[in-house]
């Protein structure tokens, strides 16, 4: 079967290569000079299921409200007479009791563990670096509150079996003796002994290269318009090069993905929102 990825992400360079290794033709097509150019270019690095939460959480509202007047706000809020970002605002409003948070948290983290479960025979198969380490990922509150607002995160960690250390002061200057000199300033701290790190630039690369090797092809350089439907079924992309037909398409475009289904009568409920680089000490997720 001919498959069309389309985006050259970390998503969409993994979707190709399992293809690939099931015995399809995976084609990729992006419309960056390389894979991983975009979203997967420059992120955290965090392979690390303990820490998947949602944004909608007990709290947030509040939160948001005084972080639209703060000159560096964790989340960047700019209202404007958008439907799209109006439809995300009030289902991430509904969302932010304990019940759903709980609900969500949970289904995060049960994507998130299979997703780390699964790099691991990967990266025993094809041996692929990307400066992965896989020591763990510590949590620092610097206050009480802090400390005692992970009870929510906690819950869902045991109901899943998630191991978990909730640390104090000199526990987790045990786990980074670096944090010596500014223990003063942390009142304690959660390690993830199970969660990892890496770049994912570099692993989309590196995968790159080990998909291309396997068959997998790549039209980079490459827009995307729109999908064609035909008897009830997308038949090909109308992209800048002509059109390019499959018979099975994946969408992995982050938050473009939405905009281009929609013509087919499909709804993500995605929208793009932008992170301040500064987090306050007192305004965590």
């Amino acid at each position: 079967m001919r498959v069309l990825v389309l985006g050259g992400g970390v998503i969409g360079v993994t979707s190709a290569y399992y293809l690939a290794k099931a015995g399809h033709e995976a084609v990729v097509i992006d419309r960056q000079s390389a894979t991983g150019m975009e979203t997967s270019f420059a992120n955290a690095g965090e392979i690390s299921p303990g820490y998947a939460s949602p944004w909608a959480a007990p709290g947030i509202p509040q939160k948001a409200l005084r972080w639209l007047l703060m000159a560096h706000a964790p989340l960047i809020l700019r209202p404007k007479f958008d439907p799209e970002m109006l439809a995300w605002i009030l289902a991430l409003l509904r969302n932010c009791t304990r019940t759903r948070y709980a609900v969500n948290k949970e289904r995060m983290l049960r994507l998130a563990e299979f997703s780390r479960d699964q790099l691991i025979p990967l990266r025993a198969a094809t041996g692929i670096e990307y400066d992965q380490r896989m020591r763990g990922t510590l949590q620092l509150f610097r206050t009480q509150k802090q400390l005692d607002g992970v009870a929510k995160d906690i819950e869902v960690l045991r109901a899943r079996g998630v191991p978990f250390e909730l640390l104090d002061r000199s526990g987790c200057v045990a786990v980074e003796p670096s944090l010596g000199p500014v223990a003063a300033s942390i009142v304690g701290g959660m390690h993830l002994p199970n969660d990892e790190t890496g770049d994912c630039f570099k692993f989309t690369t590196e995968l790159t290269a080990l998909s291309a090797a396997i068959g997998v092809q790549f039209q980079l350089s490459t827009s995307i318009d729109k999908l064609r439907v035909g008897r009830h079924r997308i038949e090909a992309a109308e992209t800048s090069r002509g059109d390019i037909r499959a018979d099975a398409f994946v969408v992995a475009l982050g938050s473009y993905s939405a905009t281009k289904i929609r013509p087919l009568g499909l709804h993500l409920p995605i929208y793009p929102v932008t992170f301040s680089p500064t987090l306050s000490a007192d305004e965590t997720l």
